[in-house]
């Protein structure tokens, strides 16, 4: 019998020669998948994000993190109402369209709510929300929304794992 020796965990310590790294470590955490859409002076604009969470029940609010280096970013930041769109399994296509063209929507079914925020068709679910804070997060800034309204869909939800999209299926 050939035992193999055991794989070493990399140790490294976060910094400017090594951000490739931190990256893949970072994505060692699977999670679903977003797109965050918003109203703008440019007309209605979307992001891909995962980085998104819930934070509270009561008032129900939620975060997520835009990079100020998008060219995103100033939406985003300036938007008063934005709406959350957890996608579904077989919503990859909407997440790959919002991370090349933040304005495709004429690829995507959407409507607008009332407040001018396009809503993507067939998600698992939508939060729409008002801007209450932001904070200074790095090199992003963590945008938290009180969830106005909610929309629950059906189906499993596309998830993220090492540059990849699966799926999580339930046992």
């Amino acid at each position: 019998m050939n035992a193999q020796a055991p794989i070493m965990p990399q140790i490294f310590t976060p910094g400017p020669d090594n951000t490739r790294l931190l990256r893949d470590a970072f994505g060692r955490f699977a999670t679903g998948v977003t797109v965050v859409t918003a109203s703008s002076r440019d007309g209605p604009v979307g992001i891909t994000a995962n980085s998104f969470s819930s934070v509270s029940l009561d008032p129900a609010l939620v975060l997520w993190a835009s990079g100020r280096a998008s060219k995103r970013f100033s939406y985003f930041a300036d938007a008063s109402h934005f709406a959350i769109h957890v996608l579904a399994a077989d919503q990859a296509d909407v997440c790959e369209t919002f991370t090349k063209n933040g304005f495709a929507f004429s690829d995507v079914a959407h409507d607008t709510n009332v407040h001018g925020v396009p809503l993507v068709s067939g998600c698992l679910v939508r939060f729409e929300c008002k801007c209450v804070a932001q904070h200074d997060g790095g090199d992003h800034v963590i945008i938290v929304g009180e969830v106005e309204k909610a929309e629950l869909g059906h189906g499993e939800s596309l998830a993220f794992f090492a540059g990849r999209y699966g799926q999580f299926v339930r046992s």
